[in-house]
């Protein structure tokens, strides 16, 4: 029996990419052993990317559509299209066409070698652009996820057993990548070359990054809590020694206690350290506070040949 491969596709304001996309899909599926069905996840689009996916499934039932009510974010469309699909495996890859779809088929293979989770990994890339995604990725691997490829990846595909088990996390907040990689299932790795974006602007923006990092430090590593144990320990010990210092020179040596400016500069040294302490506590509480508060990840507007009821 034939096996199916769930493509799934987050899109924000992509109507000019989408028609290019399909195209390519269609042509790699159909000499392809598999059936495909390909879900566009409208993250909140503001163009008519939802609209064209509507006519695209009008003709084709193998293309779906799920419309969320505002922009999530591609994490949570991301986890949107997991809940939807049906596939024996789900992947994951952009609407720009930076990652060829024809990828597809060679995560495939390694899939059917046995591993649950395929990554796409990006071969390195030279140039003043990539300096800050090696940086993150770098720090992700160092202090939160040691499995993550070391030059970074947005195309998985994962074996159903994986989807149910992310798709159970729920978590919100967080890195759907992320929660693939903890997932600890075996792992296989699939070298390609990322292409330039076929039209448009890139909707990920500079915000969109910092929280992405926060979250995945979050989500995944205590080390930003155990960096300010180790600066609070270092800063009282300083402020220790300091102290017998003064005392010192008063006591034995008759120097007089002076220096307003230097106190003034401890003081604000002091004040920042805690104040940068009381905002990385604050990220954590805020999260488990949101995940208290039991609202859903993302809410589905509207959907395109999905049958599945939930």
């Amino acid at each position: 029996m034939r096996k199916t491969i769930s493509v799934i596709i987050p899109v924000f304001n992509e109507e000019e990419n989408i028609h290019a996309l399909y195209e390519r899909l269609v042509h790699i599926a159909g000499p392809s052993s598999y059936d495909f069905e390909i879900i566009f996840v409208d993250d909140g689009s503001k163009d008519r990317s939802f609209a064209i996916v509507e006519e695209l499934g009008n003709r084709d039932r193998r293309v779906k559509g799920v419309q969320l009510s505002r922009n999530f974010g591609s994490h949570a469309a991301c986890l949107a299209g997991l809940t939807y699909a049906a596939g024996d495996a789900c992947a994951f890859i952009s609407a720009d066409l930076q990652d060829p779809p024809e990828l597809l088929l060679m995560l495939a293979a390694e899939w059917e070698n046995g591993h649950d989770i395929v990554i796409g990994v990006r071969q390195p890339e030279g140039g003043r652009q990539r300096i800050f995604p090696r940086i993150y990725w770098k720090l992700v691997r160092r202090f939160a996820l040691d499995s993550t490829p070391e030059t970074g990846t947005d195309v998985f595909l994962i074996d159903r057993k994986v989807v149910k088990a992310v798709v159970a996390m729920g978590e919100k907040n967080t890195s759907i990548f992320g929660l693939i990689l903890w997932s600890g299932f075996s792992q296989a790795v699939v070298e390609y070359r990322k292409g330039a974006r076929a039209c448009g602007m890139s909707k990920w923006t500079l915000s969109k990054k910092i929280k992405l990092f926060v979250d995945t430090f979050v989500s995944f590593s205590y080390f930003p809590l155990r960096l300010m144990s180790v600066i609070g320990i270092t800063t009282a010990c300083a402020g220790f020694i300091y102290a017998l210092v003064v005392i010192a020179a008063r006591l034995f040596y008759a120097r007089p206690v002076e220096g307003w400016a230097s106190l003034m500069v401890v003081l604000l040294m002091v004040s920042g350290v805690q104040m940068m302490m009381l905002g990385i506590l604050g990220e954590y509480l805020w999260r488990t506070f949101d995940s208290a508060r039991m609202r859903p990840v993302f809410i589905v507007k509207d959907t395109r040949n999905i049958d599945r009821a939930d």
